[in-house]
């Protein structure tokens, strides 16, 4: 792994990541986390179901970033560029094809708006770390703010070097570690504790990140739509609390 994909992927850069508990901070206020082995119990349960959705979509979005041509002018009388705007072009419907299903498999409209606020941050990032990638074409249909959080995870790995399953496997770990270090702040854990809680789910992760790099291969409606109806009401309940300490 490089350095850029070290610091593309590293849970201190600023991409807003902090500001999100994944569920978590809704999770403990209504009693179903209160303690390390509920906070393990949550995890497996969003690597068989949420996490398992945004890691295809990062390893398809990775897989996808890699066929993307490069943008470039177009001349009228170049039958060439004209061939590589038509391939641009056809590049930006599957990406926009990709972000439109990824929304249809995220009923909750925070967590919607949460992935689209990690997406944009992300995409910030990669601007200043990479500011010679083109985003135009693969994000340029995306609806606003910003495409969805796993698609600019699977792009960035993609623009960075990496493959469908290092773009499976970041997000399938976000999924879990999100949630866990927020459980460090609202419960007042143990952080050791925490790390080796996410020590044991390690095998569980990268069992996830390789289902979700195998599939990601199909065509977007045949992505994995395995969802936590739970964790979508927690969601949108979350909105409702008077006093938040994570945004999501």
């Amino acid at each position: 792994m490089n350095t850029l994909l070290l610091l593309l992927l590293d849970s201190r850069a600023p991409a807003g990541a902090h500001h999100h508990s994944g569920g978590m901070e809704a999770a403990v206020g209504t009693g179903l986390v209160t303690g390390l082995t509920d906070l393990e119990d949550f995890c497996r349960a969003r690597l068989r179901t949420s996490a398992r959705v945004c890691a295809t979509f990062a390893a398809a979005s990775a897989r996808l970033q890699s066929d993307t041509p490069e943008r470039s002018v177009v001349r009228a009388a170049d039958s060439r560029s004209q061939q590589q705007a038509a391939q641009q072009q056809s590049a930006q419907r599957q990406w926009g094809v990709l972000d439109a299903e990824f929304e249809a498999r995220t009923p909750s409209e925070a967590m919607r708006t949460a992935s689209r606020q990690l997406g944009r941050g992300l995409v910030r990032l990669l601007r200043s770390v990479k500011p010679e990638a083109d985003l135009v074409t693969a994000f340029g249909r995306c609806p606003g703010p910003a495409p969805h959080h796993p698609l600019v995870l699977g792009a960035a790995v993609g623009l960075a070097g990496g493959g469908p399953d290092l773009a499976a496997r970041a997000a399938a770990l976000a999924a879990c570690a999100g949630p866990a270090s927020a459980a460090v702040r609202l419960l007042g854990l143990d952080p050791f504790a925490v790390q080796g809680m996410l020590a044991r789910l390690a095998p569980a992760i990268d069992s996830c990140a390789a289902d979700a790099a195998r599939a990601s291969a199909g065509p977007p409606s045949s992505l994995p739509a395995g969802a936590a109806p739970a964790l979508d009401l927690l969601a949108d309940f979350h909105l409702t609390a008077e006093v938040r300490l994570f945004a999501s």
